[in-house]
């Protein structure tokens, strides 16, 4: 099954760089979380590789995991690196890589899209005990909801934190970000581009037309959600 989010991220991989600006900001400070310079990484969620490019220590392994075939693709390749094609939810893509070891589980501005973060963090918390973890929450576009009266459709920042807190010992932090526009038209194309949306089409073509026109803001708002487990790092040797 082709989920929505994947048909958007595919149709502009090859533009996706050049609208992932705020993402390149959440991978950074992914990376100056982690610590300890841990040798084996699972990657869920890869995308073109934004953590990969910035990982400045030798590694063993780097497992990289994205739905989106063309993002895959992208994806800087060495020997030690395994790229997958696979929903990271699939029960048969944890089975497989439960014959792994992982110092670290890694994802950047991905995991909001899980269909049940729950199970995702359980999963996470058998492939390894160490864990960073970014997630766009439901500030994010805050006053597009207000003015369109919709519901926000990323998760509630609280019940994210109360479901890594059942499977880690964990620290977080949640960081807001605006990025400014010259009008709203700009806006509303790194919606569509970014991926930060889902790929799913939230708004008629009314609100959209009513919000290009009113839109109150010069810029849009994102709020992130940075979590990473407490125990020092533990090596799966």
């Amino acid at each position: 099954m082709i989920l929505p989010f994947e048909k958007e991220f595919s149709k502009n991989a090859s533009s996706y760089n050049m609208y992932n600006i705020i993402q390149k900001e959440v991978a950074k400070k992914v990376i100056s979380l982690i610590e300890n310079s841990p040798k084996r990484i699972l990657d869920l969620g890869c995308g073109s590789g934004e953590i990969f490019n910035l990982i400045n220590w030798n590694l063993e392994s780097f497992t990289a995991v994205d739905i989106s075939k063309k993002m895959c693709e992208l994806h800087p390749k060495n020997p030690y690196t395994e790229v997958i094609n696979a929903n990271y939810e699939d029960d048969e893509l944890y089975e497989m890589l439960r014959r792994k070891k992982f110092d670290m589980v890694v994802s950047s501005s991905s995991l909001q899209w899980c269909s049940n973060l729950d199970n995702m963090a359980k999963k996470i918390s058998k492939l390894s005990r160490n864990c960073v973890v970014s997630l766009f929450c439901e500030g994010t576009f805050k006053t597009i909801y207000k003015q369109s009266k919709l519901e926000p459709f990323l998760p509630n920042r609280k019940e994210a934190l109360e479901v890594f807190e059942k499977y880690f010992d964990i620290e977080y932090s949640i960081e807001n970000y605006n990025l400014f526009f010259e009008d709203n038209i700009a806006k509303f194309r790194y919606i569509k581009k970014s991926g930060v949306s889902g790929g799913k089409r939230r708004l008629s073509f009314k609100q959209t037309k009513d919000l290009i026109k009113n839109y109150p803001l010069d810029y849009l708002e994102f709020e992130v959600l940075y979590i990473r487990s407490k125990i020092p790092l533990y090596r799966a040797d």
